[in-house]
């Protein structure tokens, strides 16, 4: 299986960094190919600008999907986002390792989406959802929370976390083709001790060793 791993935190000793590491070497141990895109160590710049750009459509007015189409059929794209798309066409299964901020993806990552994601080549011409571009592939978010779990029920204070994900799962990774797996959720590890992280750590690896057997969710069309 081919894993491409898409991480972002500003602590390198953090408890996602942990996670990261954990993803990348359960699978390279069982002999999967794996890509990971560490934006922070890479300093990815997540700034929608012209420099996504090697090829210019309209010099005078910049329309973002319109260069991103112009840019699909002149081989236009600039290096960086070249080489992320690269790996999104290259796997087999793809996994987000981030902390959730403020209800969503932290704003690295959210610009990393914002850049690689592109019209005509990740999406575009009727090609959405099921008959997405990465039909076929599948997808995994892993992610931290700051507040407990009871905190994100039905009822609870921040609401249930499906309905929080769902723009990530639905409005991104469903809307160009993945299937979408169960979200790995660790709930305030910052308020655990170093031994309950380590066993969620064990129980990650574990889940990781027979994802191949997991299948989609259902995130929901509405």
């Amino acid at each position: 299986m081919r894993v491409f791993v898409v991480y972002w935190h500003p602590e390198p000793q953090s408890f996602n960094a942990a996670m990261f590491r954990t993803i990348c070497q359960t699978f390279s141990d069982a002999g999967h190919d794996v890509k990971m895109s560490d934006l922070q160590d890479m300093q990815f710049d997540p700034v929608y600008s012209r420099r996504s750009f090697r090829a210019v459509r309209a010099p005078d007015y910049f329309k973002p999907q319109l260069e991103e189409q112009y840019a699909a059929v002149t081989n236009g794209f600039s290096e960086d986002v070249e080489s992320e798309i690269a790996k999104l066409e290259w796997c087999d299964l793809m996994i987000w390792q981030f902390p959730l901020w403020w209800f969503g993806l932290p704003a690295t990552l959210k610009g990393w989406v914002d850049r690689v994601m592109v019209m005509g080549r990740t999406y575009g011409g009727g090609r959405y959802y099921h008959s997405g571009v990465f039909r076929g592939k599948r997808a995994l978010l892993s992610l931290t929370t700051g507040s407990a779990e009871d905190a994100y029920r039905r009822g609870g204070f921040n609401g249930e976390i499906a309905g929080i994900l769902r723009p990530i799962q639905r409005g991104i990774l469903q809307f160009v083709g993945f299937d979408v797996l169960a979200p790995q959720v660790v709930y305030a590890p910052a308020r655990m001790s170093i031994g309950e992280r380590q066993k969620h750590l064990a129980a990650f690896s574990h889940r990781l060793g027979t994802i191949g057997d997991e299948s989609a969710i259902e995130v929901g069309s509405y």
